[in-house]
């Protein structure tokens, strides 16, 4: 079973960048999509942004197009989540995430989710 760890998570003044890394040990990890939700309070989780294996195929939410910028280093199991003009509303845990197949793109992880989840990582933005 693929494994994901997330880190870079804190507490931030509005404005602020942060960095999220997601890590996986998954040596086939440079095939799979791979995608950073957002959970609120209400526990409601939301796709923010999702990059494919080759990096070809990226894709934002309308919230944080412009603000947040999704990235991939195959060679360290990696993405990457660089989060500027942080804002309140961007509070959340975030959590990193893949699909089952290697062939479900970001239109399956925008509609249906992931299968493999981290354990996420805390983002407070204060005002």
């Amino acid at each position: 079973e693929v494994e994901f760890v997330e880190s870079g998570g804190g507490l931030v003044q509005a404005g602020a960048s942060l960095r999220l890394s997601c890590r996986t040990s998954d040596f086939t990890f440079n095939r799979y999509t791979v995608a950073w939700y957002r959970e609120d309070d209400g526990l409601h989780r939301d796709m923010v942004a999702c990059i494919e294996g080759k990096g070809d195929n990226i894709t934002y939410a309308q919230s944080v197009e412009g603000r947040f910028t999704i990235s991939r280093e195959n060679t360290e199991n990696t993405v990457y989540l660089q989060m500027n003009s942080l804002s309140p509303e961007d509070t959340g845990t975030y959590y990193c995430g893949a699909p089952y197949s290697e062939d479900s793109g970001c239109y399956y992880a925008m509609a249906f989710g992931v299968d493999y989840w981290g354990v996420g990582t805390l983002v407070t933005v204060s005002s």
